[in-house]
């Protein structure tokens, strides 16, 4: 029976059908792939007495209250108030005008959204206006696509696909691990009759996605293809530390014995370096430089950005080039003349160490002898950019550094075609950062305190999550945060705002003024969160902290504590049990554990890996016992490839992660 087309579905037309297709959206089946990011559930009414600042909640409430509609700059707010019997609380929205029209007094609402604490009060912010009840299903945005078509488009698939589900994995291994039927599971993704249908749904999508990606990732192991071989003994990682003007960790030795030995290898290598912030994983990356240069080849250094690359390549300079190691840049903002220079360069081998940022993989770069390639903070590039690098050369070495700390068990499931490192070792004279919650009543008191840092000779960065008021969301702008303090709260002080708006010239020119000690204090976006050294920044304020993950604050706060100086992290915002835990460890593995068990993986990777969790198991990664459990199961079913089960498997891990897989056999 051949699948009924996407245009089949009532109100997708010629523009619809481009914006699903623009979203990775081709058939039905895709459609039915796109897995509710959350459930509300609209059968649990609370009191509105009963609410704190931080719960998301359904209300049954009444408007109260006349309708105030202001405009702040591009952003347009309409306020009023609700109550219920037991209490009444203001209610905001933003961008949505028309809503004065909607909130007559007196009218009967039910809502579904957030409580924060705001302006001495508690709001319900941008509450959604819901009907019915029992576990409502909520998509992740389209572009292109209103929530409301969305919603309805997929109730059609369910219709047109109902029953019509293959069973991809065989019956024994279902039984074996007590998994639900695909077409079971998919209805009730995305219509659950209850909790425990719910449940038992995201179990079995969630084992499936992960048991295929393991055993794919098993498979890509199992290419023991030849590669380079770089003879780089010990010995040349021991003259490398003696250059250095410090003493290098034992751990840092011991990881970089690690790569080494990799590098000896018949089979190319690919280690995963993680460690904290500070740990030292860029020396251990210019010392296997360093190695596979005096070895006769050449290596490559991608960074995610143009100021980690260059920080990068002037550290290389610095460290390598007195060693006899020529270095070379190559970004996307180059010349056209500079550019060019720079192909000849790397085509030629005269640079031996090439540093840079995508433009490494673009199609006109040719290495003369590329034998080593490594990937800085990993979790922003995909396995595709990966392959891409590595693909320049003849099965050169790979090696990928991260500063983002991974539970060990994530990091043997997103990472299970590497092999591990962990430099779990800080250098000496790292000073632990004091990291304190701020609310608003405090704000002026920390102005003074800034102040006064910046009488010491101390700079600060103040980190916000906007850039403008264009968004709908409520939080404090860059833009308002900068001519506030400019102008009133660190008036006279040397202020300045950077953020990824800007033209990477006129960004690199601040951050650069900003490392000179040319401005007190810098307001920035995320912009700064890898690949800024300023040890003599010693304050770190991070504005509507409870919008950023524990990942992203724990690598924001680690822009401090470089130097010498006792250092401080501020988070703005309301006390709570998630932003406590950063007031009480600097181990960024315990924070990324948290982080995990609280939001899943996907946003502590930052971007999804390609061909990973599609169908949305990252909700149930913080499941350890089902991350073992999957591990366990592609284990065993490679221990007998030859075996029906295992050959079924197999055959859909192939197909799930395309052409990486296609022509893999298992010997």
């Amino acid at each position: 029976m051949s699948e009924p087309a996407l245009s089949s579905i009532r109100g997708i037309g010629p523009a619809r059908l481009k914006a699903f297709h623009e979203a990775g959206i081709d058939t039905v089946r895709d459609l039915l792939a796109c897995l509710p990011r959350e459930y509300r559930d609209l059968s649990d009414i609370r009191p509105l007495a009963s609410l704190s600042a931080g719960d998301e909640a359904a209300v049954r409430v009444r408007v109260a209250g006349g309708v105030n509609l202001r405009r702040a700059g591009k952003l347009t707010v309409v306020k009023t108030r609700v109550a219920d019997e037991s209490e009444s609380m203001a209610a905001v929205w933003y961008n949505q005008p028309w809503l004065k029209e909607t909130l007559v007094p007196g009218r009967e609402l039910l809502l579904y959204g957030k409580v924060e604490a705001r302006f001495g009060e508690l709001q319900l912010v941008s509450p959604a206006f819901e009907s019915g009840e029992g576990l409502k299903p909520v998509y992740r945005a389209l572009p292109g696509i209103p929530p409301k078509t969305l919603v309805q488009a997929i109730q059609s698939a369910l219709a047109l696909q109902d029953g019509q589900w293959d069973e991809p994995l065989p019956e024994s291994l279902r039984r074996r691990h007590g998994l639900c039927e695909r077409n079971y599971a998919i209805l009730n993704a995305h219509r659950p009759i209850s909790r425990e249908a719910l449940a038992a749904a995201r179990r079995r999508l969630a084992f499936e996605e992960l048991l295929l990606f393991q055993v794919g990732l098993w498979l890509l192991r199992g290419q023991k293809r030849e590669g380079v071989v770089i003879d780089a003994p010990d010995a040349l990682g021991d003259e490398y530390w003696r250059t250095l003007p410090f003493t290098p960790t034992n751990a840092q030795r011991r990881v970089l014995r690690e790569v080494l030995a990799d590098l000896r290898a018949p089979h190319p290598m690919a280690r995963l370096v993680q460690g904290d912030v500070g740990c030292g994983k860029t020396a251990i990356a210019f010392a296997a430089m360093y190695a596979a240069v005096k070895r006769g080849w050449q290596c490559a250094l991608m960074a995610p950005t143009e100021i980690l690359a260059a920080q990068h390549y002037e550290t290389a300079r610095a460290l390598l080039e007195p060693l006899g190691v020529t270095c070379g840049l190559l970004t996307g903002s180059l010349t056209p003349k500079n550019r060019r220079l720079a192909h000849e360069a790397i085509a030629s081998g005269a640079w031996q160490a090439v540093i840079g940022t995508h433009a490494l993989i673009t199609e006109s770069v040719q290495y003369q002898k590329l034998g080593l390639v490594i990937t800085d903070e990993q979790h922003r590039f995909g396995v595709r950019q990966r392959t891409l690098l590595s693909g320049k050369g003849d099965s050169p070495n790979v090696l990928v550094m991260s500063a983002t700390p991974i539970p060990r068990t994530l990091s043997l499931i997103l990472y299970g075609d590497l092999d591990i490192s962990i430099v779990d070792e800080l250098p000496p004279g790292r000073t632990p950062v004091k990291t304190n919650i701020v609310p608003e009543a405090k704000r002026q008191a920390m102005y003074g305190f800034l102040r006064e840092e910046v009488k010491k000779g101390r700079q600060v960065y103040v980190v916000c999550p906007l850039i403008e008021e264009s968004e709908a969301m409520d939080a404090t702008p860059a833009e308002a945060i900068y001519e506030n303090l400019r102008t009133r709260d660190l008036a006279g002080l040397r202020v300045a705002l950077v953020h990824g708006r800007l033209k990477p010239a006129d960004k690199d020119e601040i951050l650069s003024d900003f490392h000179a000690g040319k401005i007190d204090v810098l307001v920035s976006t995320t912009v700064i969160e890898v690949g800024v050294n300023v040890p003599n920044a010693s304050v770190m304020v991070i504005e509507n902290a409870e919008r950023f993950g524990l990942a992203q604050l724990h690598q924001l706060r680690g822009r401090v504590g470089r130097g010498a100086a006792v250092s401080y992290c501020f988070l703005m915002a309301e006390p709570n049990e998630r932003l406590r835990l950063m007031t009480k460890t600097n181990d960024g593995f315990v924070i990324a554990q948290k982080d995990m068990e609280l939001r899943g993986p996907g946003e502590i990777l930052g971007q999804r890996q390609s061909g990973v969790m599609a169908l949305g198991a990252g909700a149930l990664m913080s499941d350890t016992e089902l991350l073992k459990e999957t591990h366990d199961a592609a284990r065993q079913l490679l221990t007998s490839p030859e075996s029906d089960e295992a050959r079924a498997v197999i055959g859909l891990a192939q197909k799930a992660l395309g052409e990486r897989l296609r022509d893999v056999a298992m010997n």
